[in-house]
């Protein structure tokens, strides 16, 4: 454990994964603040980190407009990546453009991926709804008897190195004085009117004061918002990954094609991706990364293989259990302060979308603690107001 080098801090981030460390770079960065800011993570390996679990997958096809003006800028962000970083060793990223799929058995699903395709659409994603014979011309290896169309976009949808863009944001920050320390806030002391946070206690003893407390805490964001007195309906969900090789690869780039069962896959290098939630989907322990080996052999190799009768023969090379840090409200963030606690600002509940929108609400956050406000992107819609008042997010398109 570490101990951090000072006993006040404006901003103490809880937990530096890939939030914590996107807002604090972003916020590092801005000339507008000249603050100290604390990062407290408890796993520096970032072992069980739901960012290492990640499939670094983006896709602008959502319904909520904010939703998709957030990844458009996700895609901004990995084409830019080393203008962004500012410095001349930044590599260059590539977004590797094969697009999501989603398939529609039903003639109520394909009307309402021909809806979302038209907002989509009209804020400039390449998203076009497809009928079966336009996939079948496109993708000759699905079998799309139960099919009637879908909605596919080859441009800024797909898969980039998040572990890089992690890596370099972390790295950046410190360079831009951001401390971590290797801890664990374990009580927060508010005022007597219980308005705001005023010191964070880690576990090695220290009393820290705070101007601010941001809560990047993954599947453990409760744990850490009623450390303040709050609670936000987030918690782990098991989310299941599959890497296999074909005996006879197909001819070309397979989408990241969301089958009408759940199960997902796509090209994945040389070999192939597929994950799926479990049946059951209950929360599990924080700890809990044990995987059922059934999941692959009962579920998800007969549902690729139906699909793509190339995948009838396959090997798998490798698997992992991940956790979805999972809003039972809405499935969506919850960005901002909270409405009485005013210093203690959400950064949660992602549900699946973190690491795409992580460039955008990691920037978004960041112009809240400088300005106030939100100045690119409007993200008021993901407040937690939102949770109080019970007014759900719309989004259709969650996976």
């Amino acid at each position: 454990m570490q101990t951090p080098s000072n006993t006040k801090y404006d901003v103490v981030i809880v937990g530096g994964a890939m939030y914590g460390s996107s807002v604090a770079w972003w916020l590092s960065r801005n000339p507008d603040f000249d603050g100290s800011i604390l990062v407290v993570e408890r796993d520096p390996t970032y072992e069980f980190s739901s960012t290492s679990h990640t499939n670094s997958c983006i896709r602008q096809q959502f319904s909520n407009k904010v939703n998709i003006q957030i990844s458009q800028f996700g895609a901004e962000f990995i084409h830019g990546f080393k203008q962004f970083m500012g410095v001349e060793d930044a590599p260059d990223l590539i977004l590797q453009n094969y697009g999501y799929l989603y398939l529609a058995d039903n003639e109520a699903f394909a009307a309402n991926l021909q809806d979302q395709q038209k907002t989509q659409k009209s804020l400039g994603a390449g998203t076009k709804y497809m009928t079966r014979d336009e996939i079948a011309a496109a993708y000759p290896f699905y079998m799309l008897d139960d099919i009637i169309g879908g909605n596919h976009n080859l441009i800024d949808e797909g898969y980039f190195d998040g572990g890089t863009i992690f890596d370099w944001w972390k790295r950046r920050a410190c360079a831009q004085g951001v401390e971590y320390i290797h801890n664990e806030v374990v009580a927060m002391g508010r005022n007597p009117s219980g308005t705001r946070v005023e010191t964070v206690t880690l576990s090695t003893g220290e009393v820290i004061a705070c101007g601010t407390v941001v809560n990047c805490s993954g599947p453990r964001a409760v744990v850490t918002s009623r450390m303040a007195g709050i609670e936000v309906p987030i918690e782990p969900r098991k989310r299941y990954t599959f890497i296999f090789d074909a005996e006879t690869p197909l001819d070309r780039d397979l989408p990241l094609t969301i089958d009408p069962s759940g199960v997902h896959m796509r090209t994945d290098g040389q070999y192939y991706l597929a994950g799926c939630p479990p049946d059951e989907d209950p929360a599990v322990d924080y700890d809990d990364f044990i995987e059922d080996h059934s999941i692959w052999q009962e579920k998800v190799w007969p549902i690729i293989a139906t699909r793509v009768p190339a995948f009838e023969a396959v090997k798998l090379i490798n698997s992992w259990v991940g956790h979805y840090a999972f809003n039972t409200f809405d499935q969506n963030a919850v960005i901002g302060p909270h409405t009485q606690v005013e210093n203690f600002v959400f950064v949660n509940g992602f549900s699946g979308h973190g690491l795409q929108q992580s460039p955008a609400l990691g920037r978004g956050v960041a112009e809240w603690l400088a300005y106030g406000e939100y100045r690119s992107i409007d993200l008021q819609d993901f407040g937690f107001e939102r949770i109080e008042s019970q007014t759900a997010f719309r989004e259709k398109a969650v996976i």
